[in-house]
């Protein structure tokens, strides 16, 4: 079931679903991306360092090299010389270890483009207490996919900076030969290869590993078609509703519409067909206005609101038509018109004028 559910995934996901899924913090990520990132970072900011360290380190190792013949020989002695030598190494070193952790924060953020706060990922999660949930996830399929990566990856590794060591056994066997300043050259030079051949491997892993969990993560945020469309609507409006609300938006305009039609001061018809009911006040308006339109049915109930309050209604198939066609319900007859509505409305005063006597 969980395949066909898959197959049927065959839309690439939305905006708005990918989106949601960073805002859930549901994102593509990787361990070699964050490693790489930080070893890069950690590795320029120590090849600044590196010159400082060694200098401290030479400070609190030196005393103890030239002063060799005076210290004591014994179980005291001996811990107390690896104790200051711990912590004056220890303070050297500090700092660097301190820029490496925060680098890594650095990496993690540019990785998740900033800062995403997601509190149900840090909400307590009781499930997470179930033994059998906690067995489920040490021994998913996920897991022993990455337990194997890493495996892998340790081995590559380990082979890789034997292969950079091989070669210089004889060499190290000759340290002890050396000065102080030239051990710690030696070893920085052979660090500075050990961390390039690290770094590359890793930049080889973090770029494949990202590439890999980003098409999974697209794979995963794929939707059916049903969904496309359910979000659409979500979106857009369902269809049907917004029918319904264009209908009712309608029908009110149509009832604003009739209860203009006794208010009007004339009514030019097709004359069957067509209706349009115009409002003249000589000294509040600048040209008519189309208080009501419509054909057919709606044509005949505004002929029937104007017989009922008395209204005038003329026939003019040409004017009648024409006004329905160019203009909207509330709005000014445009100049084109004034002259054939002004002879309407002048013989409809006319009409009253007579009416009146």
């Amino acid at each position: 079931m969980a395949d066909e559910a898959s197959d049927d995934k065959t839309e690439e996901p939305t905006g708005k679903r990918l989106g949601d899924a960073r805002t859930e913090g549901n994102i593509p990520q990787t361990m070699e991306a964050k490693a790489m990132m930080s070893l890069v970072l950690a590795a320029i900011m120590l090849g600044f360092l590196a010159p400082d360290m060694a200098h401290n380190i030479k400070a609190v190792i030196t005393p103890y090299i030239e002063q060799v013949h005076l210290m004591e020989v014994g179980p005291d002695g001996l811990g107390e010389l690896l104790l200051h030598l711990s912590l004056g190494v220890l303070q050297s070193m500090i700092i660097p270890f301190a820029l490496v952790i925060f680098l890594g924060v650095v990496a993690s953020l540019a990785q998740t483009k900033g800062f995403l706060w997601v509190p149900k990922k840090i909400a307590p999660d009781f499930k997470k207490l179930n033994p059998l949930e906690g067995y489920k996830r040490i021994f998913s399929v996920n897991q022993l996919m990455e337990l194997g990566k890493q495996l892998i990856k340790l081995t590559v590794l380990g082979l890789l900076l034997g292969w950079v060591l091989w070669g210089s056994i004889g060499e190290i066997e000759n340290l002890a030969n050396l000065e102080l300043m030239a051990i710690l050259e030696y070893i920085s030079d052979k660090i500075f290869w050990m961390v390039l051949v690290t770094l590359m491997m890793v930049t080889l892993l973090a770029v494949g590993d990202y590439l890999f969990q980003r098409w999974r993560w697209m794979e995963k945020m794929k939707m059916t078609k049903q969904e496309v469309k359910d979000e659409h609507k979500q979106a857009e409006g369902d269809p049907q509703v917004k029918a319904k609300i264009k209908s009712l938006r309608f029908q009110r305009a149509r009832k604003r519409m009739m209860a203009a039609v006794p208010k009007a001061d004339v009514v030019i018809t097709n004359p069957t067909h067509y209706a349009v009911a115009l409002k003249y006040d000589l000294d509040a308006m600048s040209a008519p206005i189309l208080v009501a339109k419509g054909t057919d049915l709606v044509a005949k109930r505004i002929r029937d609101l104007a017989d009922e309050h008395d209204v005038p209604i003329v026939e003019n198939p040409p004017v009648a038509r024409a006004l329905f066609a160019a203009v909207e319900l509330d709005q000014e007859i445009p100049p084109e018109h004034y002259k054939a509505v002004a002879e309407i409305i002048g013989y409809v005063m006319r009409l009253k004028g007579k009416l009146a006597q």
